[in-house]
Parts: C-alpha cells; sequence; structure tokens
C-alpha cells in the first residue's frame, strides 16, 4: 500500500539568505537577490549580473577548514543546507540508518574545481594537479558526503537533469518512501557555477540576460524578458514517511503529494513549443494530488526570464488546468533568486511548503509590461495571502526534462 509522506525539515543557502528563514521571509519581502557580479572581472563579458551567495562561512555550518579544502562550493553549500535541515527535522537518529537516504543533485557540479585544476594543469604541468581534484569535481560528492555525515546508509543518488535536477532528486526520495524503500530521505540540490567557463558558456547560447540593471534582469512573464541570470546555493527537504513522522512527534511543514516526470524529446535546449510533455508532468502531478480546480492552489514557476520558457510554460499550465489555470496564483521566485539551476527547484519547493504553512504566495517582481502570451496572474510586485490548499512547483531543464512537485497543507 502506497504510504504518505511529509516534509519535516527545511535547509537553504540562497543569494537572498543564510537559512531557509532568511530565504522565505526575503521572499516574501520582494527582495532581490540579483546585483553585479563579483566573483570575477565581467568586463570582456557581455552580461554583467549574477545572483551571488553573500558572505557564506562554512566553517559555521559545521564543516572543518581541512574539509573547505577538500570540498567544492557545491558541496559545501549542500552540507550547510542538509545541517539546517536535518537540524530542523530531528529525524536522525530516530529510524535504522540503512532506511534514511540522500538525493541531492546539481546540474553541473565542480565546475570551478575544473577550471582551477586545468589551470595548475596549463601553468605547472601533471604534478600540480590536487589528488582531490577528481572527488571535488564529482556531482554525486554532495549526496556522498551528506550521507557520510549522517550515517545515511540506505537509498542514496545525485540526479542530473540540468535545471529540473532538485525537483527530479525530491520527486524521486518521495517516490522512494511512498513505495517502501526508505522511511525518510534529505532531498534536494545545490550548484555554485558562478565562474568565468559557465558564465561565457551560457552567455554564447544565448541564454543569459545582457542587462546591468538589476531590477530589469530576471522579469519573468514580463513582456521586457531576455534571458536568465545566474544564481547559485543549495536548499533541502527532508521528507519522511507520515506514521514516522508522527509517532516521534515530528513538525510537519506539509504533505507531498504528487510528482510528474516527463522529456520533451526535442531539443538540447529549448522547450517543445506546444508544450505537450512540460503540459503532462504538471497534469500528473496535479491528478496524483486530487487537484480539480485552480483555486487555493500556488504554483511556483519555473519562470526562467526567457522568451520561450515562460510563453510555453503558460501553455503548459493551460494544458494541464484547462480553464481553470486562470484561477492558479502563480510566481516566479527566480525574480529574486536568479536561476540557481540545478538547486532551482529545491528552493522553489521549499516556496511551495511555506506558501501552504503560511498562507501566503512571495511574488513575481519587477513586474511592469504584460505580456498575451503569458496571460495568467502572476502575483505582480506583492505577496498574496490565501489560504491556499495545494501547491505546485514545476522545473523545466535543458535535454527537455520536465518535473513538476505537489505538496498540500498538512
Amino acid at each position: 500500500m502506497d504510504r504518505i509522506v511529509a516534509v519535516t525539515g527545511l535547509g537553504a543557502v540562497t543569494p537572498i539568505g543564510q537559512n531557509a528563514p532568511e530565504t522565505w521571509e526575503a521572499m516574501v519581502a520582494g527582495k532581490n537577490g540579483i546585483a553585479p557580479l563579483t566573483r570575477f572581472d565581467t568586463t570582456e563579458f557581455k552580461a554583467k549580473l549574477a545572483a551571488e551567495v553573500k558572505d557564506f562561512d562554512p566553517v559555521a555550518f559545521g564543516i572543518s577548514k581541512g574539509d573547505v579544502r577538500k570540498l567544492d562550493l557545491f558541496t559545501q553549500y549542500a552540507l550547510a543546507a542538509a545541517k539546517e535541515a536535518v537540524d530542523d527535522s530531528g529525524v536522525v537518529g530516530t529510524l535504522e540508518s540503512e532506511r534514511l537516504g540522500v538525493y541531492i543533485g546539481s546540474g553541473i557540479g565542480g565546475i570551478s574545481t575544473l577550471m582551477t585544476e586545468h589551470s595548475k594543469l596549463l601553468d605547472g604541468g601533471p604534478r600540480k594537479i590536487s589528488p582531490f581534484f577528481v572527488p571535488m569535481m564529482i556531482i554525486n560528492m554532495a549526496s556522498g558526503m551528506v550521507a557520510k555525515t549522517y550515517g545515511a546508509r540506505g537509498v542514496c543518488l545525485p540526479i542530473v537533469t540540468a535545471c529540473a535536477t532538485s525537483s527530479n532528486a525530491i520527486g524521486e526520495a518521495y517516490r522512494a518512501i511512498r513505495h517502501g524503500y526508505a522511511d525518510a530521505v534529505i532531498a534536494g540540490g545545490s550548484e555554485a557555477a558562478i565562474n568565468e567557463l559557465a558564465f561565457g558558456g551560457f552567455i554564447s547560447c544565448m541564454a543569459l540576460s545582457f542587462e546591468t540593471d538589476p531590477d530589469c534582469a530576471s522579469i519573468p512573464f514580463d513582456k521586457r524578458r531576455n534571458g536568465f541570470v545566474m544564481g547559485e546555493g543549495s536548499a533541502v527537504l527532508v521528507l519522511e514517511e507520515y506514521e514516522h513522522a508522527i509517532k516521534r512527534g515530528a513538525k510537519i511543514y506539509a504533505l507531498m503529494t504528487g510528482y510528474g516526470n516527463t522529456c520533451d524529446a526535442y531539443h538540447m535546449t529549448a522547450p517543445e513549443p506546444e508544450a505537450v510533455s512540460s503540459g503532462a508532468a504538471i497534469r500528473l502531478a496535479k491528478e496524483q494530488s486530487g487537484i480539480t480546480s485552480g483555486k487555493n492552489v500556488y504554483y511556483n514557476a519555473h519562470g526562467t526570464s526567457t522568451p520561450l520558457n515562460d510563453k510555453t510554460e503558460t501553455a503548459a499550465l493551460k494544458r494541464a488546468f484547462g480553464d481553470e489555470a486562470y484561477n492558479l496564483t502563480v510566481s516566479s521566485t527566480k525574480s529574486m533568486t536568479g536561476h540557481m539551476l540545478g538547486a532551482g527547484g529545491a528552493v522553489e519547493a521549499l516556496a511551495c511548503v511555506m506558501a501552504l504553512k503560511e498562507g501566503i504566495a512571495p511574488p513575481t517582481i519587477n513586474y511592469e509590461q504584460p505580456d498575451p502570451d503569458c496571460d495568467l496572474f502572476v502575483t505582480p510586485n506583492k505577496a498574496v495571502k490565501k489560504p491556499f490548499e495545494y501547491a505546485l512547483s514545476a522545473s523545466l531543464g535543458f535535454g527537455g526534462h520536465n518535473a513538476c512537485l505537489a505538496f498540500k497543507k498538512a
């Protein structure tokens, strides 16, 4: 028999907060985390803005100075967010280690380590390459190090589906618990790819906004939108079998009730314009949850601020909901966090969980010019209070990967 899944812990390190409460409060307040990029000199780059994590201190999250030298920043972010989520949940020690899992993914992983070690090779030859180069770079290290930290000897996977990564990670964790393969899973995503190589690559494929005004750069669903802004950070949720959570007296933020996972099978980077598969992913999550209308439903959009995504995602919602799409409360928190790539889905799942708990939808900030192709209610500029019963979050990644998560008020 399928089991009920609860969310019992939240953790985050984002461009708008050093933890989950700070991130949520900033979302509700409409705080913009986008600013001129500081990580390197952007003189030769067409894009100038990013959503960087500010003042991150890994030692403050219990990561030793020795481990800091051995771990890429994306793994450090994951450990920090996981620590907050695990501490918040209190799940560790309440179940057998073989029943605790970790599903934390990254879209790009240790690309900054790759850059650093390649420079060492060119400058000084192969002997200069760090012995930690490979374990620092590989994407599975975030899941592996979190599992090591908490003695999680159960299911353990790093999901890699570009921008859909952490939504898929949470979705697969939900299935593992629902179908009995685990009793709790630490799930989410992490990304730390703001460097010259990744930044230049996204510029070359015409994905980034070239705006210099932070308030005009990441503007989802606005007619002026022209590309996304790179972000970074991590978000982690603790998912837990409901009866186990109840028996130990856990705080329950929300229930997870659905997960849709499809592929466009269309193009390397562009979404399929008819939104057949992306709409199907949303519909699957909706139907699994028993959602029949758009009223009292919050939808956190992928909402990247690219011309194609926002138009296609609007079409996908209409495919999934029909005319009820016009009753949805939609917003894109990427207007504040930028696009956190493989970590985006997890921080947006966190926003869904908190929207249900607090009865408030964070806004899409800096929205000025409506686009007739994006004609749903997008919560422009100010948060909206509403007694939401359900929340959905969709992520649509390069390669045509579509994931949609559904949550219900506890």
